[in-house]
């Protein structure tokens, strides 16, 4: 069976009862179903492979029948998070001391960045782009994450955002 991750936007412990949300998809038939910290982060498998459109379509409706709310669903198989994982992109760069490595999920694959690469804000700096995930480091500040504003500035409100760490779990789940 094909093994996927739903990376959920905007979920946190306050908005969505993880158990709720394995119980919803569940419910529409998803199976091996397991939440991965209080993020909304979820690994589940599927009868046949089918795209990443067609299950996160699925996905938000089972959400919204489930639990009467949806959320904003980028979906990967654990396949290529693997491989990501494997391939590490971040040795390629030379990052600050101290900083944390983030991976930022799009919809929908681009083909070239729309800003010139490496790109920094503050302590941010979005280093490359391959396909439909973004690779970002940031040093934390007082100010909070501003690294959101670098690539919500760039690529819009329709991406998703975990660290390496997160990346890393959810691959083996």
């Amino acid at each position: 069976m094909p093994r996927y991750v739903a990376l959920l936007r905007g979920v946190s412990p306050m908005n969505c009862k993880m158990p709720e949300l394995q119980r919803s998809l569940e419910a529409a038939g998803f199976t091996n179903v397991k939440t991965l910290l209080s993020s909304g982060n979820v690994a589940f498998d599927t009868p046949r492979a089918a795209s990443a459109a067609t299950l996160r379509k699925r996905l938000e409706a089972a959400m919204q029948a489930g639990m009467g709310r949806s959320f904003e669903t980028h979906v990967r198989s654990s396949q290529h998070l693997q491989q990501l994982i494997e391939a590490d992109p971040f040795t390629a760069f030379k990052l600050r001391a101290g900083s944390k490595r983030v991976v930022t999920f799009l919809r929908e694959p681009l083909k070239a960045s729309p800003i010139a690469l490496p790109r920094t804000h503050g302590e941010a700096c979005i280093w490359g782009l391959d396909g439909a995930e973004v690779f970002c480091s940031y040093v934390p500040e007082a100010k909070g994450p501003v690294f959101m504003q670098l690539l919500e500035k760039t690529f819009g409100k329709d991406i998703t955002t975990r660290t390496w760490d997160t990346v890393a779990r959810c691959a083996k789940a």
